[in-house]
């Protein structure tokens, strides 16, 4: 009976301690993997988001990490797509800059339900705790600034004219729309002189942006300034302005930092726009992935990254972020 009985459990037990040496390998195999982060990005159809997407990736890289970017061209159906494609994939953690506050709060939630952490850079989404770190720029603040050189430098008008003006918002689903024309408003709408003649969206694009201030000189052909969400749609706005023939009678004011917006305020052209640091935010993100990675767990929700002035008063104290790039 025993002679019957080992010989059949003794391929049993190779089986088993064979299967304990093959996971064993699998596990340690597994743990030498480098980790991947996916950078998932609004839109890259806007140099400024560009340099947060390859930033991002890069830091990571530099700290071990494979990173992949992804582009949602602003459409929260792609962006979706992509958060599903970094969940299966088995991505460990995901940079992310969210295409609508509100909208892309669900593929937040299915990452962290699925125990992948997200870093949101520059955008926010409107649910405390889903993201495990929102880095931004503190949007408000910027653009009380730029009110404030608004007011400044529209030249004043006899009393009985008022000073006309039109506001180019983004994306209204975006947090940094609202920020951003509530920083400015704080400040103009405290002098009854200023008068808003139109306010209408350009989604943060530079053509659009050109579309619709055509169209808005078209009636309003007397307006003294523009004050853009964002410097892709200042670009557009002085386009516009520039076809007019009117670049001497309206002033256009922009926000972000870009290259191209801080070379025309040199250039006399555009007034001013808000220096924010894709960089900052983007390597922030990057490197509070990696202490993630190392059992880190106590992030700040929201960790705000501060925004210069730049205008054509102090243009000369960013010279060299000009020959730089």
């Amino acid at each position: 009976m025993n002679q019957a009985f080992f010989p059949k459990k003794i391929p049993l037990f190779a089986l088993i301690i064979t299967l304990l040496i093959f996971g064993g390998c699998q596990k340690t195999s597994s743990e030498n993997q480098p980790k991947q982060v996916a950078v998932i990005i609004s839109t890259l159809n806007n140099p400024w988001f560009v340099v947060l997407a390859e930033t991002a990736a890069a830091q990571a890289k530099s700290l071990g990490y494979e990173a992949k970017i992804f582009d949602s061209q602003n459409n929260t159906a792609l962006e979706t797509d992509h958060f599903e494609n970094a969940i299966v994939s088995g991505f460990d953690a995901i940079l992310f800059n969210p295409t609508d506050a509100d909208g892309s709060v669900v593929n937040v939630l299915k990452a962290k339900e699925a125990g992948i952490p997200v870093f949101c850079m520059d955008r926010e989404v409107n649910s405390s705790g889903a993201a495990t770190s929102q880095i931004l720029s503190d949007n408000y603040a910027g653009c009380v600034a730029i009110g404030k050189y608004f007011v400044q430098t529209i030249p004043e008008k006899p009393s009985v004219d008022a000073i006309k003006y039109v506001e180019i918002l983004g994306l209204v689903g975006d947090n940094n729309t609202w920020n951003r024309s509530k920083g400015f408003h704080s400040v103009v709408d405290s002098y009854p002189a200023f008068k808003m003649v139109a306010q209408q969206s350009a989604d943060f694009d530079r053509n659009k942006a050109l579309e619709v201030v055509e169209s808005i000189l078209q009636a309003h052909p007397d307006i003294d300034g523009i004050f853009c969400g964002n410097d892709a749609m200042a670009m557009g706005a002085y386009q516009a302005v520039m076809a007019a023939g009117k670049t001497r009678e309206i002033k256009v004011y922009g926000f972000d930092g870009a290259l191209d917006v801080i070379e025309s305020i040199s250039n006399g052209k555009i007034m001013a726009t808000g220096l924010q640091s894709p960089e900052t935010m983007a390597k922030t993100a990057a490197l509070y992935a990696g202490d993630y990675f190392k059992g880190k767990r106590d992030f700040p929700q929201k960790m705000p990254v501060a925004v210069e002035l730049v205008s054509q008063a102090n243009i000369k104290d960013y010279s060299a972020l000009i020959k730089r790039n």
